[in-house]
């Protein structure tokens, strides 16, 4: 075991080797069973005679803290030693650090409706563990590219110019640890103190708790039926976010007229338009409309994709596609925030695309969820109102006024109060259907219909 020991002068040298073997031990960073360095290997690397070492083994020893074995070594006795916490300290964050902490998502239940979890069992897990071993057996260990692998930046410009119809060549694309990644880097990029972001209400809480963190003020915007109210977006809002092909969470897709609008408003208002396209690769009925970044004329469009919902969120890939005047200032974003992403996950995933095998993992699972949906669809019929969604990874519905649904342990649900950050919380379900099973969703929704009751209407006499 290579362990750190830092001598100080030339005093008791025993003591110190002693002292800092000791609470290597005590925090746990020597553990119970683990060989030491032979005294000579020891006195050689910190320049002290062996004898000195050797006195402080016996000292451990003595204190039950290191046991000898003939022609093996000096160990660390088994005894279970608990690793010592860090100083509590009385340095505090900034207050907005501690306001956005506390918020946990629901809990896994025996049926889960969490909103935004593929299913694991779809995704090709044996090809994929083949691409990465192939990728880590001819791998680089020079650092990258902070935008990311080239090959997987151009195959990610044809997929989303074929599937989306996004215009962007490869040195367009920049390669980020997921969509909340790409988000960080837009708002340090374009986010000043006090700089007015507006977010659509209800809408993506990690994305409104991101801009806030990032110094931002933060304000709600109305969605109806047609997607984000523009006329409601304050005038002195210097970016929107907006996800338009799949509103999260209500599922509706933004109307054209209303997209037009919105990049009117922004070209006025030189703001900065940001298109969450998180989940649209599962759709199951209607045409996509175009994306805000192909309508886009102005340059105004940051267009953000995540892989996430499409393979599995463990693997942390996204990806941005921002206009020209603004890449030189992401890409030294991306540099300064981690340098750049694990590149053989990116060039497996390059091969994954490239080999058509995301195209026929995104139809098997499309034929799936688009039956677990018209299954949760069909059994809400008449219980709660649901909102039309023909795309994505979970469905919304409306709790009608007198009824309220309680907690109930064996169901994992989100509620659509959950993500409303200004206006009065609207009563309401978000019914993910990517963590459950389509055998388990009648009896998972049947315990929901149970758990759903009349509202008082009074005081009682």
């Amino acid at each position: 075991m290579d362990v750190h020991i830092s001598l100080r002068g030339r005093g008791d040298l025993a003591a110190q080797v002693y002292r800092q073997l000791l609470e290597a031990i005590l925090d746990g960073r020597l553990r119970s069973g683990e060989r030491l360095p032979p005294t000579r290997e020891l006195a050689r690397r910190l320049e002290i005679s062996r004898n000195t070492v050797a006195l402080a083994y016996d000292r451990l020893a003595a204190d039950g803290f290191l046991v000898g074995r003939a022609g093996a070594g000096t160990f660390v006795s088994a005894q279970q030693v608990r690793g010592r916490a860090a100083p509590k300290g009385v340095v505090q964050p900034k207050p907005v650090w501690r306001e956005l902490q506390g918020v946990q998502p629901p809990q896994p239940a025996r049926y889960d409706f969490r909103a935004g979890i593929p299913d694991p069992h779809l995704f090709p897990m044996e090809t994929w563990r083949r691409l990465v071993a192939r990728e880590l057996r001819v791998g680089v260990a020079a650092y990258g590219d902070p935008s990311g692998y080239e090959p997987l930046r151009a195959a990610i410009s044809r997929h989303i110019g074929i599937s989306r119809s996004v215009h962007a060549g490869p040195g367009d694309v920049l390669i980020t640890n997921g969509a909340q990644q790409a988000l960080d880097l837009i708002g340090r990029v374009l986010i000043e103190p006090g700089t007015c972001v507006a977010v659509e209400e209800p809408g993506y809480a990690p994305a409104r708790q991101l801009f806030r963190s990032l110094g931002a003020r933060v304000t709600g915007v109305p969605v109806d039926a047609e997607g984000l109210v523009v006329e409601a977006v304050p005038g002195s809002a210097r970016i929107v976010h907006v996800t338009p092909s799949h509103q999260f969470p209500l599922g509706t897709p933004m109307s054209p007229a209303r997209r037009a609008a919105l990049l009117a408003w922004a070209e006025r208002r030189r703001a900065v338009v940001i298109e969450d396209d998180y989940d649209s690769e599962f759709r199951f009925g209607e045409r996509p409309l175009e994306p805000l970044q192909s309508l886009d004329r102005a340059g105004r469009v940051i267009y953000v994709g995540s892989f996430s919902k499409t393979l599995l969120p463990m693997l942390r890939l996204g990806f941005l596609v921002a206009p020209a005047s603004l890449a030189p200032a992401l890409r030294t974003a991306k540099r300064l925030s981690d340098w750049h992403g694990e590149l053989p996950t990116q060039a497996a995933l390059a091969r994954f695309i490239d080999e058509g095998l995301l195209a026929r993992h995104i139809r098997k699972a499309t034929r799936e969820y688009a039956a677990r949906h018209a299954l949760i669809a069909e059994a809400l019929a008449g219980f709660l109102d649901l909102i039309p969604a023909t795309a994505g990874l979970h469905l919304c519905a409306r709790i009608p006024p007198g009824m309220s649904v309680r907690e109930t342990p064996d169901v994992a649900v989100e509620r659509l109060e959950n993500y409303c950050g200004e206006t009065p919380p609207q009563p309401g379900l978000v019914l993910g259907y990517g963590a459950i099973t389509r055998d388990d969703i009648p009896e998972g929704l049947r315990l929901l219909r149970m758990a759903t009751q009349p509202e008082p209407s009074g005081p009682l006499p």
